[in-house]
């Protein structure tokens, strides 16, 4: 089957190394279509998205307003290497050239990549018209509240590009005018109130006009340093594409989570970045844990997925010695694990990590990995499917 690009009805760019980063860059919102000619898949959402462009055109005609662009994976193998596609198609989302974690997952059809499109544009602050509407916030939530003298600034521009990247992770709110006054004793201000009744505020005390450093900020206060894994959200952690340092605990066991959240912040800061902290549910993650030969009645287990194989942490009871986590990490990424695990210890170390062999009789492969490509599923997900 070929399928014939209209470009005189479609207003699809195709993206190449030479023009990506500048469309990108300069675009609010881009729709990218990382697809490949021989996938049937691929040939099927053409048409669609196509149309669903179309249609979004009309009511955002601004050139730079919204974008929906394609990537030939095939011509341009790199790109998709940058980005970590591996599946076809892949839908991505860009805001200022900046990939956003979570692609779109939605129905493939016009009126849901319309509809997914303009939810993206909609408005991610909720202005509030009184500072009373801040004492009766959510305290569940993380929650970003900027103080701004007035909307038409530099101040609450730069505010919200940083909400726009970050509405799922956080409640962002603002005030403007006589109603900030009380709260802008020394200019524009930007208040984190973390989760908790008693949690006490965070004030952003770098420029609010630089983007990079608001940016990071409010990500470190939106984005928890140890994150829950679940069935929902599974796909989309694997696709960040860094290793999982996991705990898995029954879900009552708030203790066993609270010593590794403090022990991942004391001793793993520095590994952000290059691991994923998480914890998982035992009762739910049956099958990650029998890969390891573990049950729930085992939990508290601490454990690395490094999409090739699974380690454990040998005993949980080390985890508050100093220096003993980090070591596990740091053994991951120099290989030690990944080399004990084929040959066992190393004859003059006594291995931190247990390397244990998968149940199956083929060479293990990780319990949150990607099964084949054809399939487009996760080990992981695949559990759900027979609870």
């Amino acid at each position: 089957v070929s399928w014939l690009f209209n470009p005189t009805r479609s207003e699809i760019t195709s993206l190449d190394s030479g023009n990506i980063d500048d469309i990108l860059n300069n675009a609010d919102v881009a729709l990218v279509n990382f697809y490949a000619d021989w996938c049937r898949f691929s040939q099927m959402l053409h048409p669609i998205f196509e149309e669903a462009s179309n249609v979004i055109k009309e009511e955002y005609p601004d050139n730079n307003q919204v974008v929906f662009a394609r990537v030939d994976c095939d011509q341009h193998s790199d790109i998709a290497q940058r980005y970590r596609i591996s599946k076809y198609p892949t839908l991505k989302l860009f805001r200022n050239g900046m990939m956003m974690k979570r692609e779109y997952r939605g129905q493939r059809s016009v009126t849901a990549i319309a509809d997914y499109i303009r939810q993206q544009k909609s408005n991610p602050i909720r202005e509030v018209q009184d500072l009373e509407e801040i004492n009766s916030l959510d305290r569940s939530r993380r929650n970003i509240v900027g103080y701004f003298e007035q909307k038409d600034s530099d101040n609450y521009r730069t505010f919200e590009r940083v909400a726009n990247i970050l509405h799922d992770d956080c409640v962002f709110l603002s005030a403007f005018g006589a109603i900030s006054k009380a709260e802008r004793f020394s200019g524009d201000n930007v208040i984190y109130k973390p989760p908790g009744e008693n949690a006490p505020d965070m004030v952003y005390l770098g420029s609010l006009t630089n983007f990079d450093l608001i940016y990071a900020w409010t990500q470190d206060k939106c984005v928890p340093l140890v994150r829950e894994i679940t069935f929902e959200n599974g796909e989309e952690l694997t696709e960040e594409g860094l290793p999982f340092l996991i705990l898995f605990h029954m879900k009552d066991d708030l203790e066993s989570l609270e010593k590794f959240q403090q022990e991942v912040a004391r001793q793993l800061i520095s590994e952000k970045g290059t691991i994923n902290f998480l914890h998982a549910d035992c009762d739910k993650f049956r099958h990650p844990l029998l890969h390891i030969q573990k049950t729930p009645a085992d939990c508290p287990v601490i454990a690395i997925d490094s999409f090739r194989h699974m380690y454990v942490f040998p005993d949980f009871s080390d985890l508050s010695v100093p220096g003993k986590l980090k070591q596990f990490v740091l053994d991951l990424h120099s290989g030690k694990l990944h080399r004990e695990f084929h040959h066992g210890p190393d004859p003059t170390d006594v291995a931190p990590g247990q390397p244990i062999q998968d149940l199956a009789s083929s060479p293990p492969e990780s319990s949150f990995q990607k099964l084949a490509p054809s399939e487009h599923r996760y080990t992981l997900l695949r559990e759900k499917d027979e609870l």
